[in-house]
Formats: C-alpha cells, structure tokens, sequence
C-alpha cells in the first residue's frame, strides 16, 4: 500500500469550522483559507420554514405554542407551504379538498397495496410508504395534470379566446389523440359524489371574492365539451373537483399532487392499520382459495442433452472396451490435459 506524504494526509483531512484553541495548528501550518466560515456551514441547509433553538420552534416566525389549539392542521399546512396564514374561506376550501380525497377503498393500488404490506411483518410506516409510493402519473397524479389543462384553457381566454370555444377545441385535440381530459370520467362512479360539495364550496367564494373564478370557469367549460353529443355525460372526477380548488388558491400543479398525496395518506394509514390490527398474514392480491389464470406452455418433460463431458466419458469407454487404444484411462486423462 503506497503511504501518503503529510502533506496529502492535511490536504484531504477535514477542515475545522470553529478550531478551539486547544486544536488549533500552529499559524505556520494551517493558513487562514483552511478554516470554513462558519456562514457557509449554516447556510448549507438556509430555510425560511422553522426554527429551531433549544426551547424554541417557530413556525414560519409563529411560535408553535402559540398556534396549537388555534390553528387548524389544513390552516397549518397553508401556512407552511405559503408562509402566511390562510383567510378563513382559503382556510375552509383547503381542508374540503383534503377531506374529499382522503380514501378511495381497498379498490384502489395504493391501498391495497399498503394493506398486503402490512401483513407481511413491516412496520406501519413501511406499510404507509408502500402505498404512498404507488401514487404517481397513472394512479394519483391527475389532479396534477388537469391544473396543467385548466391553466392552459386560462392562457388561451386571457389571449381574446372564449372559455367554452377553447374548451371545444382542447377536447377535440384530445379525442384526436385517443388520450383522456384528466381530471374527468371515472372507472367506478357514473357521477363522483365529490364533485359538487366542492365546485358549490368555490362558486360561493368567488361570490364573496374569495377566489378569482377562472379555474371554477375552465373546469365546468371543459364539463360541457365532453357532455356534448353524448348520450352519457362524462363526469368530473375528484381530480377535477380538487384541482379547480387548488388552481383557484394559487397552489402551482406540482404542489396540487403534493397535497393530494398528503390526503390519501390518511387513508393509506387507516387502512394500513385496520389489516395489521386484524392479525392476518402474508394476504396476496387475491384469495388464497384462487390461483391467476395462466397461459404458458402444457406442463412438459424437461430433456437436455448429456454434457460435453459425458459424451468424452462415453467416448473413451467404447474406445477402451473395443480395444481400439492401449492407453490405460489415467494416460488418456494426462494425454487430454497435455
């Protein structure tokens, strides 16, 4: 192993944020740039969100002993995300929408998959993470897509075009494509019992001014274009109804996946903890009384052909039994390996 010189072994030694007088090297040896600036090492994670001093958490600048029993966890949450509390109307719109999506039942991936985790001997939290990962552009993350079409439908009108032209023509491109307006139709509900607590809850804030209109306007201008024509109107979905709420108070789209995995969490962990308090082991995706349709081959008869070194064994034996070479077999083993 090649020893490093001293001088390698300082230049790839840490550096000292605060050396104490008892630690310091001499002044001839560490010069003044090797020492970090203190700045540069709380800097390194700088955060606006909190606080946090032996017996202090602030919240955004709000003590938590003071927002504890005032503040609700939906207002908690405004706050965190926008670093100001909430109006009360703001404050009410964000906990329906996280209300609304809060469990879809065992029908859905991600929890049943949190409930088979649970059986499987992990912990909760692992259980909670399994179904939460599960929640991505397929499966989740409509609500995120439709705040993309309503802001795209929001750009068109603020360019001179009529909502419900704009609607028509976006719905057309769609269906030209075979694709889904997301946020819109279910594979479950003919009409998604979400939908209009919700859009009444947004119509009655832009009423009172609480909330600027145009997401509520682009979304129900979206309903129409998908209805017409059809004998069944294709209904907005809980991915609709909440990303009209989360587009009209403010949150970008990303944001509006984030909170709708923040909801479904709750249901993930209700779930997760029902099938691990009832005992049940090792639950697959269906009963163990039923077994997946298979569509392979006929059960068959596995035949391989003898090894390479079989054949030589066999080669030598009739070569020896016919007397075709006088070489004993330990002398053709000595022959082969020469």
């Amino acid at each position: 192993m090649t020893r490093r010189s001293a001088d390698q072994e300082a230049a790839m030694a840490p550096r000292d944020v605060m050396p104490t007088r008892d630690v310091m090297a001499p002044q001839d040896v560490t010069a003044p740039q090797d020492v970090v600036d203190p700045r540069e090492v709380t800097d390194w994670w700088s955060t606006a969100v909190s606080r946090i001093r032996p017996g202090e958490i602030l919240l955004r600048g709000y003590p938590v002993e003071q927002l504890i029993g005032q503040v609700s966890f939906a207002e908690t949450i405004w706050l965190m995300l926008r670093g100001e509390l909430p109006t009360r109307t703001q404050g009410r719109l964000l906990e329906a929408a996280l209300v609304a999506a809060v469990d879809h039942g065992p029908q859905a991936p991600s929890i049943a998959a949190a409930r088979m985790a649970a059986t499987c001997g992990v912990g909760l939290n692992n259980a909670v993470a399994t179904g939460v990962n599960l929640l991505g552009d397929v499966h989740g993350g409509a609500g995120q897509q439709c705040m993309r079409v309503l802001a795209e439908l929001e750009r068109a009108v603020a360019e001179g075009a009529d909502v419900d032209g704009a609607a028509k023509d976006l719905v057309a491109e769609y269906r030209a494509t075979g694709s889904h307006v997301p946020g819109f139709g279910h594979r479950f509900h003919p009409y998604d019992p979400r939908r209009t607590p919700l859009l009444g809850l947004v119509g009655a804030a832009v009423a009172d001014g609480e909330a600027p209109g145009w997401a509520l306007r682009a979304g129900t201008a979206l309903e129409r274009a998908l209805a017409e024509g059809r004998s069944r109107p294709v209904p907005m979905n809980i991915d609709g109804a909440t990303a009209i709420v989360y587009s009209e108070l403010g949150f970008p789209p990303e944001l509006g996946r984030g909170l709708f995995v923040l909801s479904r969490s709750v249901g993930i962990l209700s779930h997760a903890w029902e099938e691990k308090s009832g005992g049940a082991r090792i639950k697959g995706p269906i009963p163990r009384g039923l077994l997946p349709s298979y569509e392979g081959p006929a059960p068959r008869d596995l035949i391989r052909p003898e090894s390479e070194k079989s054949e030589k064994s066999e080669k030598r034996e009739k070569s020896g039994e016919s007397g075709e070479s006088g070489e004993s077999e330990e002398g053709a083993g000595r022959a082969e390996s020469a």
